[in-house]
């Protein structure tokens, strides 16, 4: 109880030097969140270098919005900051959409897989098979899947309809499926 209340005060903290546009203090925030901002942000690219661009563009937002209006602690500042990810991310897609070339997988075929060869998967190899999804494919299946999100949310996030937003999840997951069946 005690460590949850001196990591929230030191939050508190660091976000109260943030307003007052504190270099240090934005720079112990970045290195805080970093590895939790970049893991987020890796699931909606297709390279490091990318997610490291949409990281630093998201604490960009992040400060220029505390030092304008200040946090709004009435949401954790964790669901905040995954809020500012997940938009800049999407927002950066929007921006490079023209281009990104997308191969279709010609053919599908029903593969059936074992499953324990999904409980197998590493976060590398999940990486890799995300990354061999079209890029509106792999976004509504982290907003849906990993992010929790709706259809009704992914469609206003997204600017595609509900029902746009459930055939490329299911696309998705049929693709997955057969890469899963093809790579293990």
């Amino acid at each position: 109880m005690k460590k949850e209340i001196d990591t929230k005060t030191y939050l508190e903290n660091i976000l109260a030097e943030c307003k007052n546009g504190n270099v240090l203090h934005q720079e112990l925030l970045y290195k805080h969140f970093y590895g939790y901002a970049l893991s987020i942000c890796r699931l909606y690219t297709y390279s490091n270098d990318d997610a490291v661009s949409i990281l630093n563009d998201s604490f960009l937002k992040v400060f220029s919005s505390i030092k304008k209006k200040g946090y709004n602690n009435t949401i954790p500042f964790k669901n905040w900051l995954r809020r500012i990810l997940i938009n800049t991310a999407i927002d950066n897609y929007r921006k490079n959409v023209k281009h990104y070339y997308h191969l279709e997988i010609e053919n599908e075929e029903d593969i059936y897989t074992d499953s324990s060869v999904i409980d197998d998967l590493t976060i590398k190899d999940i990486l890799k098979l995300l990354d061999q999804l079209p890029e509106m494919h792999r976004i509504v299946f982290n907003l849906y899947e990993i992010q929790g999100f709706n259809h009704k949310e992914i469609s206003e996030k997204l600017t595609i309809g509900e029902s746009t937003s459930r055939v490329f999840l299911t696309r998705a997951k049929k693709k997955l499926r057969i890469l899963i069946g093809k790579n293990f």
